[in-house]
């Protein structure tokens, strides 16, 4: 069995954790690429681009605690209600997703027992003893243009439903750090349509979080994406240190 996740162990005490719901490509042999070939199999579609490696750098530079999905969002979406139509998508920036056509229930919670249900579970044990003052961060990336659209000129999104104090904290900063960057609120997505984990686990908790959507044209490369990591440590730091 393929793990749904991988926890990322805190070396310090330094009050942050980061995870990646949508952070792996990888597709499990059974499941046969889903009949999707080619350019599909790496596309945004089956992953958050940058994501995994913005994760692991930061949670290295401070020596935080992490989590990141192991299996691509086309096999079954971390980031979505357990009701929700699109927690396995059978379609996805106008490519239809051959094997999730037509699953019988019993195929969809073999799924979710697989993959879904062990994610969450690991997610809610370790969160739960984390310091009340700790900050949480959602990594995420969206392509610099769905199909069909015009290219998307935001920059940075920042997810904002419930903590809007520190997301704004946030983007003075970054916006101080580098003018030439488009930081937008709620842009090109929502915290009020797409923020299943923030709202099942950080939320309930209380925590400070941001939830932060990198265009991919930023962070498409390894060095581009540690790149990006190095100088948003910079930017959280000054954020905590803010009261």
């Amino acid at each position: 069995m393929i793990p749904a996740f991988e926890t990322l162990k805190a070396t310090t005490h330094f009050p942050m954790f980061v995870f990646g719901d949508h952070a792996s490509k990888f597709i499990p042999k059974p499941f046969k690429n889903l009949g999707l070939s080619g350019a599909d199999l790496s596309r945004h579609i089956a992953w958050d681009i940058g994501t995994d490696t913005l994760v692991r750098a930061l949670c290295a530079h401070f020596g935080c605690a992490g989590q990141v999905a192991k299996i691509s969002r086309l096999v079954i979406d971390m980031n979505r209600d357990p009701k929700a139509n699109g927690l396995i998508p059978q379609e996805s920036d106008g490519t239809a997703i051959a094997g999730n056509q037509n699953l019988t229930r019993a195929q969809s919670d073999t799924r979710r027992e697989a993959y879904y249900q062990p994610y969450h579970k690991a997610l809610a044990q370790n969160l739960a003893n984390l310091p009340a003052k700790t900050l949480i961060l959602s990594m995420h990336s969206f392509t610099p243009q769905i199909r069909g659209d015009a290219p998307r000129q935001t920059d940075i999104g920042l997810l904002v439903k419930h903590d809007r104090a520190t997301a704004k904290k946030f983007q003075s900063l970054m916006r101080g750090f580098d003018p030439s960057l488009n930081i937008d609120i709620n842009k090109p997505y929502s915290a009020y349509d797409l923020n299943y984990t923030i709202d099942k686990h950080i939320v309930p908790r209380g925590f400070r979080h941001l939830v932060i959507e990198v265009r991919q044209d930023h962070i498409e490369t390894e060095d581009t994406a540690l790149d990006m990591a190095a100088n948003m440590a910079v930017l959280l730091e000054a954020l905590l240190a803010l009261k």
